[in-house]
């Protein structure tokens, strides 16, 4: 065993390590994360982990499934919650493995003060999350020095499914360069209205990414005025990232997934040289 590997912490019994298997692809999983895979007693995990990750569980360790799908039957999250707590009560060691990060619209927040409630001890192991990684495998960088000095992330529904009211639509449309949205797809078109009706363009880019990091990858750039219209019309349908900006733009230079298939990128995909031209001339 290498010095490296010796360092990594030990799973303690009666412990619940909290973790984020990142937005799909398996080799996204932190060290950490498998760490924990290998050590864990049980492991409780979600809807959009990658059951290939599962397969770094110890042979012995029991698989619980605790996903929740939009408009499907899913567990209670206090039931979740308890789950964790009855596990590492007798003794286990218990890794709560959830999609993307723990903290990133995840609910890991939610279990983790249960367990302090509780008086349960547990590490937080942090992940990729979609609104990053998810974009990254479709060219999309989240920022870029010429395009935005703030991104904004946010949800698309709110506890009760519903569009949520809480958020300052009209602040965000003004004041955020860039807007990335996780499930957001039921509301899209309620969302698109509210940000244009708060001054953002109807041609302002929109990239949708489903299954960011898959295989199952797909990708729809439009229009903020078009956007509901054009993934109703594609079929898509959620896991899903929804970004709004300029950095779409980037796409055309950045889709390095496309360019391994044979696709020609553009070097200067915000044109900044030719206006750069334009103004030497000038």
């Amino acid at each position: 065993m290498t010095l490296f590997a010796q360092s990594l912490p030990e799973f303690e019994a009666g412990w619940v390590w909290l973790a984020g298997a990142g937005p799909g692809d398996p080799g996204l999983l932190t060290l950490h994360a498998v760490n924990g895979l290998r050590q864990a007693d049980v492991v409780v995990y979600d809807a959009l982990v990658d059951k290939s990750i599962l397969e770094w569980a110890k042979q012995d360790a029991v698989l619980d499934y605790a996903g929740k799908r939009g408009g499907k039957p899913s567990p209670n999250q206090r039931d979740i919650t308890l789950k964790l707590i009855e596990y590492a009560r007798a003794g286990k060691r218990v890794l709560r493995l959830k999609g993307g990060d723990p903290f990133v619209f995840g609910r890991g927040g939610e279990e983790a003060l249960g367990l302090v409630e509780a008086g349960v001890p547990f590490r937080i192991i942090p992940g990729i999350t979609a609104g990053i990684g998810g974009l990254a495998y479709a060219g999309i960088p989240a920022t870029h020095r010429d395009c935005n000095q703030a991104v904004t992330f946010l949800t698309g529904h709110d506890q009760l499914g519903l569009a949520p009211d809480a958020i300052n639509w009209d602040g965000i449309a003004k004041g955020s360069q860039v807007i990335v949205m996780y499930m957001a797809m039921k509301h899209l078109e309620t969302i698109a209205g509210k940000l244009i009706a708060g001054g953002r363009s109807l041609d302002e880019p929109v990239c949708i990414v489903c299954n960011g990091s898959l295989d199952t990858q797909d990708v729809l750039e439009t229009t903020l005025g078009r956007c509901a219209q054009d993934v109703a019309e594609a079929g898509l349908n959620p896991p899903a990232i929804v970004c709004v900006g300029e950095v779409v733009r980037l796409r055309s230079g950045l889709d390095w997934l496309g360019a391994m298939s044979g696709k020609v990128l553009q070097s200067d995909p915000l044109g900044l040289r030719s206006k750069s031209r334009q103004s030497d001339a000038g």
